[in-house]
């Protein structure tokens, strides 16, 4: 067991409910989880509320579980290990971490010791400062490569953030402070977690969520997980992201507008043709711009179709679900008794 003057941990008390939950979801890290805690414990020494720390493995293949468990028994440290049967991908073991914490508010982080666990308590200050629900970190000076991590990131966070609305400078930082009953509203799934603000900004508005510089470091340990391969799967990701946030509750708009579009235009092929045939007298029958309006009058009867049935289904998951199509923030009440 490790001890050090630095991270000696303030004895919990359990009879107090839980003020924040660390997340932290492990995929390899072997090398680098013993000195997380160590880190996590030295952090939090003077924080003054109870905490507890998550970690998650995403089905490590090294010895990553076995040297978390070492720390299982530390006094002082109330440490919960999610251990999962498979590896699932980050966002999962994320949202897996979220659903296991009991805390008022909840931090993640990663656990390759690139984000900075001094920075949580400051972090919590501030959000609760500015009565934020969701506080960013901004890796403002990022010790990654130039080419392959900063670039494609720079130009992702300023698309993210013109489709999306929620204008913030690192969308990738995990370093991020969250109230649990803002995102315990919010399920993550797929590879999501680069967009959890904009997931956030669905149940909440973008003014209450902001972001804070916070500290990074380079990798120490192991390899990254991440190549320049993600920048697909995040432009598949946003285009999904953009459809959820402004259609979830109204798809039949979304598809209705393509179709409609596709029917004016295939309406003004028709009238151009009829005007060819029947006052211009030319052979329309083998013209490629005849198939082409037929083949849009077609797509647009598809996409209005689908469209009534999309809002079909989407009214039958309100009524008939658990889901609502509005979520309250507070009830207040006045101390007269109703009449």
């Amino acid at each position: 067991m490790r001890t050090t003057a630095e991270s000696v941990v303030t004895p919990i008390d359990t009879a107090k409910p839980i003020e924040l939950s660390l997340v932290v979801p492990l995929f390899n890290e072997e090398e680098s989880v013993g000195p997380l805690i160590e880190r996590i414990c030295a952090a939090m020494t003077d924080y003054s509320q109870t905490w507890e720390l998550i970690l998650v493995d995403d089905g490590s293949t090294d010895a990553t579980i076995v040297n978390a468990r070492k720390d299982l028994s530390r006094p002082g440290l109330d440490l919960k290990i999610v251990e999962l049967q498979r590896n699932f991908g980050q966002t999962a073991a994320m949202q897996a971490g979220i659903t296991q914490a009991c805390g008022r508010l909840i931090a993640t982080l990663d656990g390759d010791l690139q984000n900075d666990p001094k920075d949580i308590p400051a972090m919590v200050v501030e959000l609760e400062r500015r009565g934020l629900d969701l506080l960013v970190g901004w890796r403002k000076n990022r010790q990654d490569g130039l080419l392959l991590r900063k670039v494609p990131s720079f130009i992702a966070n300023r698309l993210i953030g013109r489709i999306t609305g929620v204008r913030l400078h690192d969308y990738g930082c995990s370093l991020k402070i969250y109230r649990a009953s803002v995102i315990k509203q919010v399920k993550l799934m797929g590879e999501m977690h680069r967009f959890i603000p904009a997931w956030v900004a669905s149940v909440v508005p973008s003014s209450r969520i902001g972001e804070m510089p916070v500290t990074h470091h380079a990798r120490q340990h192991g390899v990254s997980k991440y190549g320049i391969s993600r920048t697909f799967r995040v432009i598949l990701d946003l285009l999904s992201v953009m459809f959820f946030m402004r259609y979830k509750a109204r798809p039949g708009h979304f598809f209705g507008s393509l179709g409609l579009g596709l029917g004016a235009l295939a309406g003004l092929i028709m009238i151009y043709l009829f005007v060819d045939k029947f006052i211009m007298g030319n052979d329309i029958g083998t013209r490629p711009l005849f198939l082409i309006g037929v083949m849009l009058v077609l797509s647009s009867v598809q996409m209005i179709t689908t469209g009534i049935l999309a809002e079909m289904l989407a009214r039958t998951y309100y009524r008939e679900g658990s889901a609502v199509s509005y979520i309250v923030r507070e009830v207040h009440e006045g101390d007269q008794p109703h009449p």
